[in-house]
């Protein structure tokens, strides 16, 4: 490829469990240089742990090998690199399955993989403890060395989302670890993509007024030499790429203006957007320093066994049948590690039984699996001695273990980062050097104060958009205006303590508020609101996905000059 040409990367998974036909959807739709899949995260590498613990042959995503197995040779014929961290805990393992694969394909295929994230074996010499699982965040560059080595497909094990677009940009472009503003304009679009549709509609605040989106496409990025990009996606298909919905991926799962990663540090506060025609979105000045010196490690352990229950609640006294029921089963398996949540679902005076209802959840997470399992038989033994009407959504089962989940980092000298190249050779990569020059970024110009008149009650999402979810057992919520004006009340108004009252669930956490002028938005990381992970939360809503349009629904006192025509 001409290095001076853009490089067209495009996303065919966002998680584990995506949608399996994405791949031959983006191979056929139109021309790519790189598809590039993301298939891990913090639950899915518990889930790894389970299936290795298993069978020590497994630990990677069995789907891939199965999209491979259909799509390998339609890649090959278009001449499609596929870039893909779906090695998880056992690259070397799904490296070989590839290759029996093109052998039973009667493909040539040359297949590469990137190791050394796996820290299980020295998790007590590094402080890590005793964990099920233990990988380092690594970067882009044992991908760039696959591919320069003339691999036709590169898995990983635990690479940072974004680097599976930054090396493939790496090879292409010839960029070297100095080359900062270029690698953060990558980590840019990268970040963009890695969540597959959530950038062309899916999980978007306004998706009414997306066209289509019976059946989204999936982002494309067209980067440049320079680290800018164009995002966009196939013709034709659903969903849509504007700046509005970019804007809501840019800020998923970020905290501050630096993103750091093991390639660079972005400044997402220098990142602006540009609507440059229908479904095409021009990122570009995006700034980059030093990456840190230690790299993030994801820590997973079986933290005990947990199991649930729902009580349905109908008609009245709901407050009283509810004491009961939670008296009743406390006395029989004891208080300790039970979490209940009554959700007042049930309407006066109602037509159905179903709005006559609420939900009493219980939840058990316990260290003994015989008293998880006690728990499914003292629920079922109230079912003639409790409140009237008692009923369960589901049978309570026996009781499953649970994961925890927790960071932890490690100097980078402690990590090996090896690509082990198509011809089998082991190279360690030393090209991700932290030592790099600093630069001094301006800080953005105040935000003026809003200007004052009447005010109209009406929810916050009526001009505001949000897009929410987990950071371990924290959450974050990035809610943006859709004009400069809406800004500037969003800017002086949506404040922590303000944010403490819509949301009374975070009122006694821990919380950063970050702003964004750029992107007309601000960001908060809610610390502790989801406990110790997604696979040990008893939270409603586990990895806080639902966060911000929880936001959105709450009534304020908006500008009434600011609303839509409808709303004044």
């Amino acid at each position: 490829m001409n290095a001076r040409a853009p490089l067209v990367v495009g996303n065919a998974s966002g998680f584990y469990g995506d949608r399996f036909a994405a791949m031959r959807e983006m191979l056929e739709g139109g021309p790519l240089d790189v598809l590039t899949g993301d298939y891990l995260a913090e639950l899915t590498m518990l889930i790894l742990g389970r299936d290795r613990m298993k069978d020590p042959k497994l630990g990677y995503a069995k789907t891939f090998l199965r999209q491979l197995e259909a799509n390998l040779g339609l890649a090959m014929d278009k001449g499609v690199k596929i870039v893909a961290n779906a090695g998880g805990l056992n690259p070397a393992g799904l490296a070989d399955a590839l290759r029996a694969l093109a052998d039973r394909l009667g493909l040539a295929v040359s297949v590469a993989h990137v190791e050394g994230d796996d820290l299980r074996g020295r998790a007590a010499e590094l402080g890590l403890g005793e964990p099920l699982t233990a990988n380092a965040y690594l970067g882009a560059w044992g991908i760039a060395e696959c591919l320069r080595a003339g691999a036709d497909v590169v898995v990983t094990g635990r690479v940072t989302d974004a680097s599976l677009v930054v090396g493939p940009a790496i090879a292409h472009f010839g960029w070297g670890s100095r080359d900062l503003d270029q690698l953060a304009g990558a980590t840019v679009a990268g970040h963009v993509l890695e969540c597959g549709a959530q950038a062309t509609g899916g999980n978007y605040s306004f998706f009414t007024e997306v066209a289509d989106l019976g059946h989204a496409g999936f982002p494309i990025a067209e980067l440049h030499a320079d680290g800018s990009s164009v995002i966009t996606k196939h013709p034709g298909t659903g969903g849509a790429v504007t700046v509005d919905t970019v804007t809501a991926q840019l800020l998923y799962e970020i905290g501050g203006a630096d993103y750091p990663g093991p390639d660079v540090t972005a400044r997402f506060d220098t990142v602006e957007l540009e609507q440059q025609g229908p479904d095409r979105v021009r990122i570009s000045g995006a700034r980059g320093s030093s990456p840190p010196s230690t790299l993030k490690v994801c820590l997973n352990t079986v933290g005990g066994w947990r199991n649930a229950t729902t009580f349905v609640l109908c008609g009245l006294d709901v407050e009283a049948k509810a004491a009961l029921v939670r008296r009743q089963l406390e006395a029989a398996v004891g208080a300790d590690g039970l979490t209940w949540t009554l959700a007042r679902t049930d309407h006066a005076d109602a037509d159905t039984e179903e709005t006559a209802s609420a939900l009493l959840h219980a939840t058990i997470k316990t260290t003994d699996p015989k008293r998880a399992k006690a728990f499914s038989r003292a629920a079922v033994e109230l079912a003639l001695a409790s409140y009237p009407g008692f009923h369960v959504t589901a049978p309570p089962a026996d009781g499953t273990p649970f994961g925890v989940y927790r960071p932890a980092f490690v100097p980078r000298d402690n990590v090996q980062h090896i690509a082990v190249l198509p011809g089998g050779e082991r190279v360690e990569v030393i090209g991700d050097d932290p030592r790099q020059p600093e630069w001094a970024f301006a800080l953005a110009d105040e935000v003026p104060v809003p200007p004052t008149g009447p005010t109209r009650a009406v929810p916050l999402g009526t001009l505001f958009g949000a897009r929410s979810g987990d950071k371990g057992g924290d959450a974050n919520l990035g809610v943006w205006a859709r004009s400069p004006e809406a800004f500037q009340w969003l800017a002086h108004e949506l404040t922590v303590d303000r944010l403490r009252k819509l949301l009374p669930e975070v009122a006694d956490l821990e919380v950063e508020r970050h702003q964004f002028p750029n992107l007309r938005a601000v960001n908060f990381v809610v610390h502790g609101l989801l406990g110790e992970g997604v696979a040990s939360s008893t939270r409603f809503d586990p990895q806080a996905k639902a966060l911000g349009e929880w936001l959105r629904a709450r009534v304020v006192d908006l500008p009434v000059a600011l609303l839509p025509e409808e709303d004044r």
